[in-house]
């Protein structure tokens, strides 16, 4: 055997492997998965119009499944860390299965979101909604219910039956409780289904009438939204709202 050869077969070997260690790196899953996780930043729409169409092309998304998943990466995290400019401002139900920013398909910084049982609201929740256009021009509130809400349904349950809910929950079921009545005046054959879309459009309604933010409704600055989630198929029903 000729011993003197070996190095070099071996150098040749090693050369070999470390150049197709290079090469795999640079077309590793990881590299494509964060050049692909996030679509490029676009700018913040300024008009109600505008943010309701940013939102509902997002939704559009979620539904086809063919997402762009924009502003989730690490220069955007870098990005708003000094900064925020929300151009909506969404109030939703605590449900698991109705996260805002996935459903409108959005990211880090575009959404101010509150969430409460049943899109209840009181003193603090106002004030959060408020927060965004009241301190930075956001132009968009949208109230968004959802189909087979579990908080509505309990709520119903308990005015219907006069069985108050245990612990702080009977507040939820308070709060709730005009869109209960008005859902009773309608009738109809889902009156639980019929009670969430109530409760959309009267706290809609609320909010677009409110001391502080009609100002802002009235010069066309800012736009309140109510809208309904299908569990089903991913889609937003707008209810009232929705800017010209």
């Amino acid at each position: 055997m000729d011993r003197a050869g070996h190095p070099d077969r071996r150098v040749l070997l090693v050369g070999g492997l470390a150049a197709a260690t290079v090469t795999l790196a640079g077309c590793s899953p990881t590299s494509a998965a964060s050049s692909a996780t996030s679509a490029p930043p676009q700018p913040p729409p300024t008009t109600p119009a505008a943010a309701f169409t940013r939102l509902m092309e997002g939704n559009k998304r979620w539904v086809s499944g063919n997402l762009r998943h924009p502003d989730r990466d690490p220069d955007r995290r870098q990005f708003v860390a000094e900064k925020q400019e929300p151009f909506g401002a969404i109030l939703s139900c605590i449900d698991s299965r109705v996260p805002p920013e996935l459903l409108f398909d959005t990211g880090l910084g575009d959404l101010y979101v509150m969430r409460t049982g049943g899109e209840a609201i009181g003193p603090v929740v106002t004030g959060s909604v408020e927060y965004g256009p009241m301190t930075s021009g956001t132009p968009l509130i949208v109230v968004l219910g959802h189909q087979r809400c579990g908080a509505i349904e309990a709520a119903y349950n308990s005015i219907r039956d006069g069985k108050p809910l245990p612990g702080n929950l009977e507040a939820i079921a308070k709060a709730l409780r005009p869109a209960y009545e008005q859902s009773v005046r309608a009738g109809g054959a889902d009156p639980v289904d019929a009670m969430a879309r109530a409760q959309v459009t009267l706290t809609a309604a609320d909010l677009r009438s409110n001391q502080d933010l009609a100002p802002l409704v009235k010069k066309g600055a800012l736009a309140v939204v109510g809208a309904y989630y299908s569990l089903d198929t991913g889609k937003v029903e707008v209810l009232a709202g929705a800017p010209a």
